[in-house]
């Protein structure tokens, strides 16, 4: 009998699911998640407060944002530390990171990914397919 995994991507290989581990999990983020991390991404590895990713959001209250910051924990996206008196966030992924998880994930439901990556390719800047050509011909790496 398999292990019930907890995530919805078809990418992920724990058994059972463990997101801290697989960051399978980054993906699979809402709207006000996606901008409370494009607030820590923004800090570039520096901790925030609650208090400090409020602020950059006036249109959502302290609680909720302390509620969204709290759901990233548990996905493994955002770590939480005691300072103090206060708690510190900080992003555990940078962007990169999750834009490649959404390509990956966009790739795992696509159906026919081969003409998925097709498609893509033929879509690329000169620029942006210079930088797939050097990457893809370096030394084979481990995942």
């Amino acid at each position: 009998m398999s292990a019930k995994k907890s995530c919805k991507n078809p990418r992920c290989t724990c058994s059972p699911c463990s997101c801290a581990d697989c960051m399978c999990s980054a993906a699979s983020i809402g709207e006000l998640e996606r901008t409370v991390m494009d607030s820590l991404w923004e800090e570039d590895g520096n901790e925030s407060t609650v208090r400090d990713v409020a602020e950059k959001l006036p249109d959502h209250a302290y609680t909720t944002v302390a509620t969204v910051l709290d759901r990233l924990v548990q996905k493994g996206l955002v770590s939480r530390r005691r300072s103090g008196r206060s708690i510190l966030f900080a992003a555990t992924i940078t962007r990169a990171h999750h834009t490649a998880t959404l390509m990956h994930e966009a790739l795992a439901t696509a159906g026919d990914s081969d003409a998925a990556l097709v498609r893509f390719a033929e879509t690329v800047s000169k620029a942006e397919a210079e930088i797939l050509r050097r990457t893809l011909g370096e030394p084979e790496r481990k995942p």
